[in-house]
């Protein structure tokens, strides 16, 4: 385990301690690099309300606090559950069913307002797909994944 992945992890504890939460994180050994804390405790179950806002939150303050040690292929990961891989399994469901859907009814479909990282595991997940284009669009917390039919040149 690297320095800064300790740090981050004592970071969090320090924080789930002050706010009084029965949660505990530990980095465990990823093969991409980077930090993947995983947090258990009995209030596990408040991360993931709002599907997983907190837990996003908790995310983004390590990526803020440590995040410029990283290299650029490095992040921060908090996972609690297994919630990580379950959402990116239904991104991907969800990806598919778009590409259908498009690819059927030649109409765009938006999916609703996400955040950076299930954006990027769509557009990842269509990437190889020639005959269709995501692109993001809106601002903030309103942005949005749009995929439609490429257009011929």
């Amino acid at each position: 385990m690297s320095e800064l992945c300790i740090q981050a992890q004592d970071f969090l504890n320090a924080i789930l301690a002050g706010a009084g939460f029965d949660l505990r994180a530990r980095d465990e050994e990823q093969q991409s690099g980077g930090c993947f804390l995983n947090i258990d405790g009995n209030d596990s179950s408040l991360l993931l309300n709002e599907s997983g806002e907190l837990l996003e939150t908790l995310q983004h303050l390590l990526n803020q606090a440590f995040g410029r040690s990283l290299t650029k292929d490095e992040r921060i990961i908090c996972d609690v559950q297994g919630f990580r891989a379950t959402r990116e399994a239904e991104l991907r469901a969800m990806a598919r069913h778009a590409a259908e859907r498009v690819r059927s009814t030649g109409v765009a479909f938006t999916f609703g307002p996400m955040n950076a990282n299930e954006r990027r595991i769509i557009h990842l997940a269509l990437s190889t797909h020639d005959e269709l284009h995501t692109e993001s669009i809106g601002e903030g917390f309103n942005r949005r994944l749009k995929v439609s039919l490429k257009t011929s040149p």
